[in-house]
């Protein structure tokens, strides 16, 4: 890149450290010091207390990493547009962006029930017991799983966002404007290739039809013939009267 853009790349890296490492931290130290409390009905509390304290923060974190890579595709339009194997890789970003998105709103979603279900008896934040009500307990359920997802897409979005930065060096940007242009050039070729194959077919058919029209023309001659008698006999005919 010919331009700097320093303030949108350190919103976007920052937004996404933040959204990954808060995520893995509050499945592993929230949840897990929650489920050591020796209290079992003050398990839910702790836990949800930490979660809340942190959601305004993950969402400031979500939001500058959004900033960022929006700011990022704008600048970018140009290299997406000409580069090659650039689009796919921002297309499968957007998807995890959006997944992550999802899964994070539903676990909060789920983690607010969990905050009015209050001093329920549970094992842990994420496992029930014996006298958890059911519907506390398929809200943990749920969450046991979403936990980890949430980690693991902002984790493939770093995987993702260090390739594309492989992308921007001035050999794979070279490489990647030559493979865009060949597979521009190819697309004529392929037209010109099928119109090749095609003519043969096309004269085959005009040859096949001629001698039909002549067969047609040949049958039609007597008859045009015999109209034409018939008519010349009734004029002579009228003629006479």
């Amino acid at each position: 890149m010919s331009e700097r853009h320093t303030a949108l790349r350190s919103m976007h890296d920052l937004g996404l450290a933040a959204w990954f490492g808060g995520s893995l931290m509050g499945a592993l130290g929230v949840n897990g010091a929650a489920a050591r409390v020796d209290d079992s009905t003050q398990r839910l509390p702790v836990a949800s207390a930490g979660w809340a304290r942190w959601t305004p923060v993950n969402a400031a974190a979500i939001g500058a990493h959004l900033a960022g890579s929006v700011g990022e595709l704008v600048t970018e339009s140009p290299r997406v547009a000409a580069q090659s194997g650039v689009a796919k890789m921002s297309a499968m970003k957007t998807g995890l962006t959006l997944g992550a998105l999802a899964v994070t709103g539903y676990s909060r979603l789920l983690g607010k029930r969990l905050e009015k279900a209050g001093g329920t008896p549970v094992d842990g934040t994420t496992e029930p017991n014996h006298q958890t009500p059911s519907n506390v307990a398929s809200c943990q359920r749920q969450l046991k799983l979403l936990q980890w997802a949430v980690p693991a897409l902002t984790g493939a979005l770093v995987v993702v966002t260090a390739y594309m930065s492989e992308q921007q060096k001035p050999g794979q940007v070279f490489r990647g404007i030559l493979g865009r242009a060949g597979g521009m050039m190819a697309a004529p070729m392929a037209i010109g290739k099928m119109a090749a194959m095609g003519a043969p077919k096309v004269g085959k058919m005009g040859a096949k039809g001629a001698p039909m029209l002549g067969k047609m023309t040949v049958k039609g001659a007597p008859k045009l013939g015999k109209m034409g008698a018939k008519g010349a006999n009734k004029r002579r005919m009228a003629m006479a009267g």
